[in-house]
């Protein structure tokens, strides 16, 4: 499934999503022009779960390791990971910056990231395979748009035999869809890792652990626009709302 839009009306411009977007796509060129120093720096500043159980081990410290947290959100494995990941932001991520505000928004995306990835460290604590990319924090987004836009219809393109075809899925059909199928790999995943002793190349834990995490934030949202005081003034662009 391949969202293409929402149909929600935008009341604010995405400005930090935007930004999220052009900074992922720019380190990317970046690697590209770098070209055989990609995989050097993707060991770098991609997130490692050994690393962080035992960073001495790698000639790192705690804020080191902590750091790269942060840095691997930025990082992608190849132009399919990054059009993936993006092709999901920037359908998703404007309509929950327009939710939660901007500056709450760029800090929720982070802190999803941070959260996917630590699920995934609770599974595999001794790979050695750097985990890249913001599948984490764009999980969490999905989550969050769930719980604050369930009626929100997503213009979906779904591949089929010999064509592609278009439909309108309700948010509240198209994302709990997607959360299955992330917790069913994941599953998949650590079967596979039970055999061979090693992690899967995809995280698919830190989905799993991104979506909760932003569905909850989703729930605070929703819960405290709606402790409001009676007589309140309407949120101002930019705060959280609730118009489903």
């Amino acid at each position: 499934m391949i969202p293409i839009r929402h149909t929600l009306p935008r009341r604010t411009a995405p400005i930090v999503n935007r930004a999220l977007v052009i900074v992922n796509i720019l380190t990317f060129a970046v690697l590209l022009f770098l070209g055989q120093r990609t995989e050097e720096l993707i060991n770098i500043f991609g997130y490692i779960p050994a690393r962080l159980i035992n960073p001495a081990a790698f000639g790192y410290d705690r804020f080191e390791v902590a750091a790269t947290l942060v840095t691997s959100l930025f990082l992608h494995g190849g132009l399919v990971h990054l059009f993936g990941n993006m092709i999901y932001l920037w359908v998703f991520g404007g309509a929950v910056e327009d939710a939660l505000g901007h500056l709450r928004y760029f800090f929720f995306f982070i802190l999803c990231g941070v959260v996917g990835s630590l699920a995934h460290t609770m599974l595999f604590p001794r790979s050695t395979v750097p985990s890249i990319g913001a599948s984490g924090s764009i999980a969490g987004v999905l989550g969050a748009f769930l719980v604050l836009r369930p009626r929100a219809r997503i213009i979906t393109l779904f591949p089929l035999v010999v064509y592609w075809a278009m439909a309108e899925t309700r948010a509240l059909i198209f994302l709990p869809i997607w959360f299955a199928m992330q917790f069913f790999n994941g599953f998949l995943a650590l079967a596979a890792a039970a055999r061979t002793q090693e992690a899967v190349g995809i995280a698919w834990w830190a989905h799993v652990g991104g979506f909760l995490f932003g569905a909850l934030v989703g729930v605070a949202a929703r819960v405290l626009a709606r402790q409001r005081p009676a007589g309140t003034p309407a949120p101002t662009r930019g705060s959280t709302r609730d118009t489903t």
